[in-house]
């Protein structure tokens, strides 16, 4: 799985424009799904993603993480991710997992997510849809987190 995270002020995921999750401060997780990827994969983001400690302390060192500083995650899936632009203009997505691999997994971590912070503390986009994402990125502090060490 691959996880590119960024550190929001607020972000919002509409639908056909309705808007049908949003948080506030937190983290914005874009999600990919590659076709090796299982259920420890799920495990070790479901462990990762609420201790990254990514937001300022009193001194204004990165030693929070959301779960200490009371902030979000909006989980969005994005098979895009796992794009290969080696070759021409036109990317290729073999490397992404069918909806009927990635949809369970995505499922997965967000339940376990809420499991660690409650169901208040994250949303989601809704997967396979053409979605607009909204956000305010705070820092700006981007990171990518790959659970095949990548």
């Amino acid at each position: 799985m691959k996880a590119l995270i960024q550190r929001v002020a607020e972000a919002s995921v509409e639908v056909e424009g309705r808007r049908v999750a949003e948080i506030g401060r937190g983290l914005l997780v874009l999600l990919g799904v590659t076709h090796a990827d299982g259920p420890e994969d799920v495990a070790w983001l479901a462990r990762k993603l609420p201790a990254l400690r990514v937001f300022e302390d009193a001194h204004g060192l990165m030693n929070l993480s959301v779960a200490e500083c009371g902030g979000a995650l909006l989980v969005v899936s994005q098979f895009t991710l796992y794009a290969d632009t080696r070759k021409g203009n036109r990317p290729s997505f073999i490397a992404a997992a069918r909806p009927e691999q990635a949809a369970p997994l995505v499922d997965a971590l967000v339940a376990r997510l809420r499991q660690t912070l409650g169901p208040e503390r994250v949303a989601t986009g809704v997967f396979g849809a053409e979605m607009r994402v909204r956000l305010l990125n705070e820092g700006p502090v981007t990171l990518e987190l790959c659970t095949d060490g990548g």
